[in-house]
């Protein structure tokens, strides 16, 4: 009957995290095909994602240190 509220709260971030990507993607990313074309398109997929770069490899240090800091915690 209990709730795990990190699993919500874990689970609720990456589901708010999977939108944002999506709209900025989708919607973003649309919008300048339609008003600039494909050529215009690419470039700014492609520059969404250079800028996303920072914050996945923030994200991968993070999970790694996660790692490291759960196996050093069963000794």
């Amino acid at each position: 009957m209990g709730h795990d509220l990190r699993r919500y709260a874990r689970q609720t971030n990456i589901r708010l995290f999977a939108g944002f990507l999506l709209i900025l993607f989708l919607v973003g990313d649309g919008l300048i095909y339609a008003f600039y074309g494909p050529g215009a398109a690419v470039l700014g997929l492609t520059c969404m994602l250079v800028g996303l770069a920072p914050l996945v490899l923030v994200w991968l240090a993070f999970v790694v240190i996660e790692l490291v800091v759960k196996r050093a915690n069963r000794d």
